[in-house]
């Protein structure tokens, strides 16, 4: 896996709707900007020796690096892959939809639910958004949420960014009724 940086974003809001958020409401995202595996291969039938080498190690990296971003216990999670313009949506997807990637989130959140995850191919700059799921329930909706990340220099044509998105809460002041609710 060729490295070529990794970019940590961390967010507090303070007041939503005119009111006080207490504690402050905490998102944190890491990302590292790889060199994609497949780069300049055509295409590649079988991603499975790549994803093999690269997946665990890009786990191993970004799991604890957002956990201590968030600096709290981790109520929410999510993950993104943004392939750059010369790699296709299922490298990034190979590398992401994996235990041995989601599992080192997994294991460093105590969490038990899938990451809920967006993948696809973009320019560098991209917008894009992570979505996030409680970490044990993905029915709590106060945790369905998502966050919003750019890197302006990243992907380039032949990189993948790979992104892990923690938050120590749901929504700030979220108030829907229970699924359960409506059962």
């Amino acid at each position: 896996m060729k490295l070529r940086k990794t970019v940590t974003l961390v967010d507090e809001i303070h007041t939503e709707g005119g009111e006080t958020v207490s504690p402050a409401a905490r998102t944190a995202v890491v990302a590292a900007v790889i060199d994609n595996p497949w780069a300049g291969q055509g295409f590649v039938r079988d991603l499975s020796p790549a994803i093999d080498e690269t997946a665990p190690r890009l786990g191993a990296l970004l799991a604890p690096l957002v956990v201590k971003a968030l600096g709290r216990p981790v109520e929410a999670y999510g993950k993104a892959a943004v392939v750059g313009l010369d790699g296709e949506v299922e490298h990034g997807s190979g590398l992401i939809h994996t235990l041995k990637f989601g599992d080192h989130f997994r294991e460093a959140a105590s969490a038990t639910t899938l990451l809920p995850a967006l993948e696809k191919v973009a320019p560098a700059g991209t917008v894009f958004d992570i979505p996030l799921k409680h970490i044990t329930d993905a029915t709590v909706r106060s945790h369905h949420q998502s966050v919003e990340v750019r890197i302006p220099d990243a992907p380039r044509a032949g990189e993948i960014v790979i992104a892990l998105a923690a938050a120590g809460q749901g929504r700030p002041q979220a108030r829907l009724a229970p699924l359960a609710t409506e059962q």
